[in-house]
């Protein structure tokens, strides 16, 4: 267990749980999930990034909470403009 770092785990939590919240509420009507995800997981890093460059936020554990929840919002719209491939399964 030693191999991971808990902001990783944190991280990825809080990725999927964000992601699930936008896709689940989020007021646009077409939408698939993966560009949720995507978009989540990028403002979370946006959020890591901040906290790597020293500015201020709030921290749960190692991972950087309220930044990485507002990129995450702030992406969100770009959501409907990301082409998406439609799955054909046989």
């Amino acid at each position: 267990m030693n191999l991971i770092p808990p902001g990783v785990v944190i991280g990825l939590l809080l990725v999927l749980v964000l992601s699930q919240l936008f896709y689940a509420f989020w007021p646009y009507a077409r939408r698939s999930y993966l560009p949720a995800l995507l978009l989540t997981s990028a403002g979370v890093l946006l959020g890591q990034g901040w906290d790597a460059l020293g500015l201020p936020a709030i921290r749960l554990g190692e991972a950087n909470l309220v930044p990485a929840v507002l990129f995450a919002v702030a992406l969100q719209p770009l959501a409907d403009r990301l082409p998406s491939l439609p799955l054909r399964f046989r």
